[in-house]
Parts: structure tokens; sequence; C-alpha cells
């Protein structure tokens, strides 16, 4: 173990702001490309006609993100991140050719399947900045990235809704793949190289991963608490459109993506949560982002308005982005070894949450409107809240022992 931190040290001396910030856009670039087609299902449809199949294309990507963090992320633990990275970006490139020369809806099915899984890319670059940054500037290193994750998904239907509406749904995915390869440009020439953290065989890892649930009660409760807030998160996003269609506001989808401006402040939250987290502690920055994400359902329940809405946009935004920043950098504390795959199981864990918070608050719009919403988005931050305690409570138990 002290050999593994004397090389966290050395490595952390070698990440400098140049590395950090080409990271943090590397991994923007690669989770862009799983919300690229979303705005531009509607010019496919004409294209194809209207297919059952084509209305499948997001959904295939993010099953293909989905299983690329189960499958893929445990590889970072077992070959050398700098030529796994570079290799996967690669890999992006040539899935977004595929879909830009796509003859069919199937055929593009296909190939946004694998563009999902290559993407996980940028679940690859979080955890080896955690490795590159020294310990007492982790939480700040893990925020920079975090920031590019967030700007990545954030400007991302911006983009292809305005390239898809004047060029083309083709020509968006063809300049995807300049940009996919830039950013293996940047890591190739960016990243030092990572000898493998762990000798373990790949089917061991992926075996591993149940054993590290079972082991690192710090883990379940971090994922199990994000995957709430997630689910939270989620529920806004689902509704929010048809919430604004109603006769009490009776606007269209294109206002509601102007929300997602709006949530820029995440991009802030995340490096300021980080800075937090590395001097007061992760655990203060999780329990005040709970907080916020309750307090950001308060205010869409009550308010009514317009204003109330972009309120509680910010809060919710804030307070998601801090908690799982802050999570990250607890999860990531654990085991300097299996630092991929404990991310393969945090974030595998925040998307089932996300999955579910959106089945959930289409069911509850269906039944109670957008209080029914309100109620199910303040429930699972307290939720979350509860979570914490839990684990807390837990820890405390065992410390005495």
């Amino acid at each position: 173990m002290q050999a593994t931190e004397g090389n966290s040290r050395l490595l952390g001396g070698q990440l400098g702001k140049a590395s950090l910030f080409a990271m943090a856009a590397a991994s923007g670039i690669a989770v862009a490309n799983i919300y690229y087609n979303q705005p531009m299902l509607g010019i496919m449809e004409k294209e194809f006609g209207q297919q059952a199949i084509t209305g499948f294309i997001p959904t295939a990507t993010q099953l293909g993100y989905a299983l690329g963090l189960l499958f893929l992320l445990p590889l970072g633990d077992i070959v050398n991140r700098r030529k796994l990275i570079v290799s996967q970006f690669l890999i992006l490139a040539i899935a977004l050719v595929l879909a830009a020369l796509s003859p069919t809806a199937w055929t593009l099915t296909i190939a946004s399947f694998v563009v999902g899984a290559s993407a996980t890319v940028a679940q690859q670059i979080v955890p080896f900045a955690a490795s590159l940054a020294s310990p007492d500037k982790r939480g700040s290193t893990i925020g920079t990235v975090m920031a590019g994750v967030l700007s990545g998904i954030l400007f991302s239907r911006t983009l292809s809704g305005f390239v898809g509406e004047h060029f083309g749904w083709r020509e968006m995915f063809w300049l995807g793949v300049p940009l996919a390869l830039l950013a293996s440009a940047l890591m190739f020439v960016t990243l030092p190289n990572h000898a493998p953290t762990s000798r373990m065989a790949y089917h061991k890892a992926i075996k591993s991963l149940a054993h590290l649930w079972k082991r690192e009660g710090a883990l379940r409760s971090a994922a199990l608490m994000q995957a709430a807030l997630f689910g939270s998160f989620t529920a806004f996003w689902t509704i929010l459109a048809l919430y604004l269609a109603t006769p009490r506001f009776n606007l269209g989808a294109d206002v509601a993506g102007l929300f997602g401006i709006v949530g820029a402040v995440g991009v802030f939250a995340a490096p300021l949560a980080g800075k937090v987290a590395d001097t007061k502690g992760p655990h203060f920055v999780v329990c005040l982002g709970s907080l916020l994400t309750v307090l950001a359902w308060v205010v869409f329940g009550f308010g009514g308005s317009l204003i109330a809405l972009v309120i509680g946009v910010i809060i919710l935004d804030f307070g998601i982005q801090s908690a799982l920043v802050s999570n990250q950098h607890i999860v990531y504390a654990l085991d300097q070894e299996a630092r991929s795959r404990l991310n393969t199981i945090f974030m595998t864990a925040m998307f089932l949450g996300g999955a579910a918070g959106a089945a959930l608050a289409t069911a509850s719009w269906s039944y109670a409107g957008w209080t029914g919403v309100s109620l199910l988005g303040g429930a699972l931050g307290v939720l979350a809240i509860a979570i914490r305690a839990l684990g807390r409570t837990s820890s405390a138990k065992i410390a005495r022992r």
C-alpha cells in the first residue's frame, strides 16, 4: 500500500493544469456523443420513415452506455489506462463514421449502441484523474474533470439541434469524428503512461464487483445515495417539457431546452464542491447537496411560476452536482487499486437510479400532475439523506467494535 501511495504522489506531480484541462475537455467531448441524437430524432424519422426502430435510437445509445459502464470500466484497473483511453476514442470515431454513413435505421441503431459504449471513455478519465492527483487536491481535480463532463452534457443538445436543423443529422455525426480524434490526440500527448494497478484477469475483475459492493459500506452508501439524487434530477427533466406545455404556461419544447442553459450552474458547482470537499471534507458537501435537492423541490412545488422554476433549477443542479463530486471523492479514496471498478459500481447504480426516477416521474405525472412529481422528487432527496444517515450510523457502530 505504501508503494501505491508513493506512486500516486509521483503521478500527482505529473498532473499539471494543462493536462487536467485536457482531461476535462476530452471527457466533455466523449459524453456529449450520447445526447447528440435526441434533438435530431424527428429529422431522422423524416428520412427513414416512421419506423418503430427509429424511436429506439436514443435508447440504444443509452443502453450501450450502461453496458459500457458495467463491462468496459473495469478495464481501467487491469490495462494501461493511457492506451485504453486513446484506443476508446479511436473506436468512438469509427462508430461515429458508421453512424454518419448508416443507410438504414437498423444500422444507425447498431452504430448508436457502439457510440454509447465507447463514450464511456469519459468515465475512464475521471478515476484516472483521481489517481494522478495528490490526496489533498483530489476533490478539486475530480470537480474540474466533472465540470468538463457537465459542459458536454449541457451543450451537446444545443449543438446537435442547431447542426441537425441547418445542415442535417449526418453532418452532426461527421462533426463528432474530428472531435473524437482531437480528444484521442490530446490524451496521447498529455497523459502519462500508467501501469495497471492490478494484475487481475478480466473475468475476475468483473466478478470482484460483487465483492467490492459487499466489502465497502461507504461505496454502498454513496452509490445508493447518488442513485436517489439522480432519480430526483431525472424526474424533473423528464416532466419539465410536459409541465411547460400545460395551460399554466403554454410553452413549447424550445423553452424547455433553454432551461439547460440555466443548468450551467452545475459547471461551476462541480469544481467549487471539490475544493470545499478538500477543506471541509466530502461528507459535509454530500449532506449539503442533498438538502439543496429537497429545497429545490419545495420551490418547484410551491412556486408555480417560471421564476420559481428557474430558481429551483439552479438550486437542484448545484445540489446534485455537489453531491456527485463529493461522493466520487469518497468512493475513489476507498481502494487505489480498484478505482475503475469502484467507479463502475457507482456510475451503474447512479444511472439505474436515473432510469427509475424517470419511470416513477412519468407515473406520478399521470396520476397526480406536477404536485405528484414534486412530492416524488422531494421524497427521493429525503431518501438520499436517510441513506447517508444510516451509512454514518453503521460506520460508527463498526468503529466502536
